[in-house]
């Protein structure tokens, strides 16, 4: 009974429901006041109202419509009156939003047959299929599917042959994200991989430390397991110059519509190790594959001691420019079994794999490089006795240079003192000094004015002073001739008496 009050009540909130409603009360308020009806006209007017309402209904939902969605289109303006319409007969199609190229859907959309719609944000590219084939690639905006029949089976009933015919709709192959990407492959800095017996506090811990080591796991020339951190920035390729979709959205990321096709639809397929299974490999699992596979050839050309060094460029700097080299060039110079460049050049064939996929690796970068413990200790000391020996040399050579400035200096000091000595004697050539007193005067008075007037006042200035002097006041005391005026000093500052 509830069950038919309540398809009884969904009729009435419809036109037609409303309509028969006002039209069945008007007419009972007629009867009831005995005023004449013509059956004919009654049911005339019925049809126009109906007819009407359906009319005002189909323009209204055609107006508002127009705000569901943000297209700016105008050939989108049908394609959303149509799926508005579809909603309120429930033959509509699924409702999908694509956000940093994860799809987000309600339960229950996929199944839905019909025509459907797909919102994607500006990160975001797709391209979708049908059962049979391949259709379009969509970018950032607004994109309505449409809906197919396909026949699944045919039915024989006698001699008639009917066919079940069924309705099915595009959905999303697959989806990216235009954004770049890091990715980070290997050990983190927390791990010890190489330590050994298992943890039994945590077995599941330390298995995926052992998984994370054996990601980027490669031996050296010299058969040392050698597993860094690996970091990874890529993203889709992007154009040279910035478009507009078909909805009229430019990304702010780049949108290339082959290069997304391409990233999608073209697959890799990995072997597996059991049983040769065959893995298909995301668009976003190809850049670290390949940057990996370049790793392990280039560590098997090194020893572990040339990974490290402390002058000039290191095995791991090599290896990582040589890395960049391959993804980023189309052809590069190869290294022998030592790793030196042989002068020859090759193709790389990851730098082509990565074209044809529609992708493009911006940097790789290699660090915190793990090992076997004790081989760290060993090179630690290593590296210890090479700095030392390094700081020694440093020493030695700092202390050379230092006797060597020791050693001008002090012939520039006696360059100077032999100018302001002899000062008094650089006039016009004159005879010799018979006098050893008077030359002495003469060689002490500009060294006093000298240290007067250039040097500060302090202890060691004083002591200078005070011993010229006491030279001076000898030469007064010794010289037979007796007090020569013009050979007389100035008072010094502390100094004693003439």
């Amino acid at each position: 009974m509830r069950k038919i009050f309540a398809a009884i009540g969904a009729f009435l909130h419809t036109p037609v429901g409303v309509i028969l409603t006002t039209s069945a009360f008007w007419h009972i308020v007629v009867r009831a006041a005995k005023i004449p009806l013509n059956p004919y006209v009654s049911f005339s007017l019925l049809g126009v109202d109906i007819f009407v309402a359906f009319y005002l209904l189909d323009r209204l939902v055609y107006y508002f419509s127009q705000f569901v969605l943000p297209i700016q289109n105008p050939k989108y303006r049908q394609e959303i009156y149509l799926r508005v319409k579809n909603f309120e007969t429930g033959k509509r199609g699924p409702a999908l939003f694509i956000k940093n190229g994860r799809v987000i859907m309600h339960a229950g959309e996929a199944d839905k047959h019909g025509p459907g719609v797909i919102v994607l944000d500006t990160a975001s590219a797709a391209v979708l299929r049908t059962d049979t084939e391949i259709k379009d690639t969509v970018g950032p905006g607004v994109v309505f599917t449409k809906s197919y029949k396909q026949k699944d089976e045919h039915i024989s009933v006698g001699k008639l042959l009917l066919s079940n015919d069924e309705y099915h709709n595009e959905y999303v192959a697959g989806s990216v994200d235009l954004r770049s990407q890091w990715q980070f492959i290997g050990p983190l800095t927390t791990d010890q991989p190489f330590l050994n017996p298992v943890p039994i506090s945590s077995p599941k811990g330390y298995n995926d430390t052992k998984n994370r080591r054996q990601q980027t796991s490669g031996l050296t020339r010299d058969g040392f397991e050698v597993s860094p951190t690996i970091s990874i920035k890529f993203s889709i390729k992007r154009p040279a110059e910035k478009k507009p979709t078909e909805s009229g959205v430019t990304s702010q990321y780049g949108y290339d519509a082959d290069s997304v096709r391409n990233a999608i639809t073209r697959e890799v397929i990995q072997l597996g190790t059991s049983e040769n299974s065959k893995v298909r490999m995301e668009w976003n699992k190809l850049p670290a594959h390949l940057v990996v596979n370049i790793w392990r050839e280039y560590i098997r050309k090194f020893k572990l001691g040339d990974l490290f060094t402390t002058s000039g460029i290191s095995g791991l700097q090599t290896i990582e420019e040589m890395i960049n080299k391959r993804i980023k060039q189309s052809d590069v110079m190869a290294l022998d079994d030592t790793g030196i460049p042989t002068g020859e050049w090759l193709e790389s064939l990851e730098f082509k794999q990565l074209q044809s996929r529609g992708l493009e690796i911006m940097d790789v970068r290699i660090h915190n490089v793990i090992f076997e413990p004790s081989m760290e200790e060993q090179t630690i000391q290593h590296w210890s006795a090479e700095w030392m020996n390094i700081a020694k040399k440093e020493e030695n050579h700092l202390k050379e240079k230092e006797a060597l400035i020791e050693t001008a200096s002090r012939d520039e000091a006696s360059k100077s003192f032999a100018r302001i000595a002899s000062s008094q004697f650089g006039g016009k050539p004159t005879m010799p000094q018979q006098n050893p007193f008077k030359t002495l005067q003469l060689l002490i008075q500009p060294l006093k004015e000298f240290m007067l007037n250039e040097c500060g006042a302090n202890s060691d200035t004083e002591i200078q002073l005070r011993k010229l002097d006491e030279i001076w006041k000898w030469l007064l005391d010794n010289n037979p001739v007796g007090n020569i005026s013009d050979g007389a000093p100035r008072n010094s500052q502390g100094g004693g008496k003439p």
